[in-house]
């Protein structure tokens, strides 16, 4: 008995060397013992979001510890500020009312992401020796007796996810576009719903808060696809990206020095392989989980690295995010209704804002500015040649797809660098120091290769093959389905790090 209780306390208690991840036994373990429960409320809609907000609650703070009050500060703020909004037609109040709502979910988000960055910048132009600070940490141990270090600021996960989700929600409520939602406890849940909270997609209110007032709903074919979702996922996860990861892609990036322009080269390749299956991968176990609860989160990814120029690709790569910074900034600043430089000026704002999300680092700045300029060059390549409107030729496709892959890559190098240095390490030593020992790279990472060109093939086939093996799985009785699972489980659990391998973007 005594140990069952130290076990329970164990799983109920935030440990950061363990967080509750959707690759962890735990999170499954969690996700059981919620169906359970659920079993019994999920005809009643408002027992329904009450019991899935009280896991998501929980959820985040096996995640995230004590940031957990940052998500329901942030849950408070925009469900009154809502209110506020849809109860005035002073066209001043609204606006301020909205205001507020960005300045204190982007202050929030600004503290924890760029003290350090505005810190540094500071002592640099001053000649100050400032130290960052971090209040959250004071006011948890002045008031639980903690002994959090006040002078190391962590980023909460998923902070940058949420936090565009409730302004989103307020800047619709202002524009009218969706109805404030009166009830705490559904705002609550729409904000939190733990399989998109902490790395997207993210979902608008006018998506997600009519789900709440239906009737559960999950056919066969969607409990089908649901699962094969799931497994999907945690494939791309855990035997793609992990692997490749481990095995090759992070030793190159960490001392690109020490190996050829070859090898340099195949880690790049590599690591977009290896971001793509860890990102989509999560949304696939996030969409698959929704699903099973009875909700239909967005899609997220439609196989990117298939895109025929750079605009294609950022309507294909993290939808959520561009179809975001588009609504949210890009037409804002007069997207292409302010003449042609304004335009390209707009296209590289955003993407330049859209770099700093990631980071305050000037690697992720110049990663955004080569897709701003991409875009830029690419409208302007557009109103010269305007597109055809019959079928482009095969092979004009494919050299659009590759020249776009190469770029996307490009841009990648300088994304995933410890440092600006090392990018430029990397670009060199691809440049001027291929090397001749092709085969014997080949050779020794044969294993590594294989699955990154097995990924990408699987990657590029045609949406009607992905189709019809996806439509043989959610066709196969049950007991097959089940078994699928049981084998995937097996071959995760032969490949499976014994260190923690979090989602790439739980660091965003």
């Amino acid at each position: 008995m005594s140990s069952f209780l130290h076990h329970l306390k164990t799983f109920l208690i935030y440990n950061e060397s363990s967080p509750l991840i959707f690759t962890e036994g735990s999170f499954w373990l969690f996700f059981a013992v919620l169906l359970l429960g659920y079993s019994l409320v999920y005809k009643t809609s408002h027992l329904r979001s009450l019991y899935l907000l009280i896991f998501s609650f929980f959820f985040y703070y096996k995640s995230s510890g004590f940031f957990f009050f940052l998500l329901v500060f942030s849950t408070v703020c925009d469900y009154v500020l809502g209110l506020l909004i849809s109860k005035t037609e002073i066209s001043l109040k609204r606006k301020i009312y909205v205001a507020l709502s960005v300045i204190i979910n982007l202050g929030v988000l600004s503290y924890f992401k760029y003290s350090y960055f505005f810190v540094d910048s500071a002592n640099q132009l001053f000649g100050t020796n400032y130290q960052v600070f971090n209040f959250l940490a004071h006011w948890s141990n002045v008031v639980t007796g903690t002994r959090f270090d006040v002078t190391e600021i962590i980023l909460p996960v998923g902070i940058s996810f949420y936090t565009f989700q409730t302004i989103s929600y307020t800047v619709d409520v202002y524009r009218r576009k969706v109805a404030p939602v009166k009830n705490i406890i559904d705002f609550g849940f729409y904000v939190s719903f733990f399989p998109q909270l902490v790395a997207g997609p993210i979902v608008r209110a006018a998506e997600f808060i009519p789900q709440l007032y239906r009737k559960f709903s999950l056919s066969k074919r969607e409990f089908g696809h649901a699962l094969f979702l799931i497994i999907n996922g945690l494939v791309k996860k855990i035997i793609i990206s992990d692997y490749i990861s481990l095995n090759f892609v992070d030793r190159v990036f960490e001392n690109p020095l020490s190996y050829s322009g070859f090898e340099n080269l195949l880690a790049t390749y590599g690591y977009s392989v290896q971001i793509y299956c860890d990102f989509s991968g999560y949304t696939d176990i996030a969409i698959g989980l929704a699903l099973l609860l009875g909700f239909r989160l967005p899609l997220n990814f439609n196989s990117p690295y298939k895109a025929l120029n750079i605009t294609d690709f950022w309507r294909r790569w993290h939808i959520s995010l561009s179809s975001w910074l588009r609504d949210y900034l890009y037409i804002p600043l007069g997207g292409n209704r302010k003449g042609t430089v304004r335009t390209y000026a707009n296209l590289m704002i955003t993407m330049l804002l859209g770099g700093l999300w990631h980071g305050a680092n000037i690697r992720f700045v110049i990663w955004g500015a080569i897709h701003g300029v991409s875009l830029a060059v690419h409208k302007a390549w557009e109103s010269i040649f305007p597109p055809k409107r019959y079928q482009t030729p095969v092979w004009k496709r494919v050299l659009g797809s590759l020249f776009t892959f190469h770029l996307v890559c490009l841009s990648w190098i300088f994304f995933r660098a410890e440092s600006l240095a090392k990018a430029w390490s990397m670009l060199r030593q691809i440049a001027t120091r291929f090397g001749q020992q092709t085969f014997e790279v080949v050779e020794n990472y044969y294993v590594v290769l294989s699955m990154i060109a097995f990924a990408l093939i699987v990657h590029c086939l045609p949406v009607r093959w992905k189709e019809y093996y996806r439509g043989i799985f959610i066709s196969t009785p049950l007991v097959v389905k089940l078994l699928a699972a049981v084998l995937v489980a097996i071959a995760i659990f032969q490949v499976k790090s014994a260190d923690l391998q979090p989602f790439i973007y739980f660091r965003f």
